[in-house]
């Protein structure tokens, strides 16, 4: 049996969409190390733009993987990110099928 027959690559084919893609995987691996982080934290620590940001949040926030706490701080706008119980989840199932699907390729 060759490499590629023991190969399982449902791990691959089941994984979350909603986070797989670069962007949204970025934000989703920096919110769960913390409690919550504001707007111009996500924006240094993934180095997206404002824009691609704020839409790929509003997806993740969409899937209730996140939440989005607008407010105003020190008369300025304040925007809050943080991963609900749901998103800590699925964060922690798509990085272990990935943890899976390596290993079935490294042996």
């Amino acid at each position: 049996m060759s490499h590629y027959e023991m190969l399982d690559l449902h791990a691959l084919i089941d994984v979350d969409r909603t986070i797989h893609e670069p962007a949204r995987a970025a934000i989703m691996a920096v919110l769960f190390g913390v409690d919550s982080a504001d707007f111009k934290f996500l924006l240094q620590t993934t180095n997206l733009t404002r824009g691609n940001l704020s839409v790929h949040a509003r997806k993740l926030e969409a899937a209730e993987y996140l939440t989005i706490k607008k407010s105003f701080k020190n008369n300025y706008p304040h925007t809050e990110y943080s991963l609900t119980r749901k998103g800590r989840d699925a964060f922690r199932t798509y990085v272990n099928k990935l943890k899976l699907l390596s290993k079935a390729v490294n042996g």
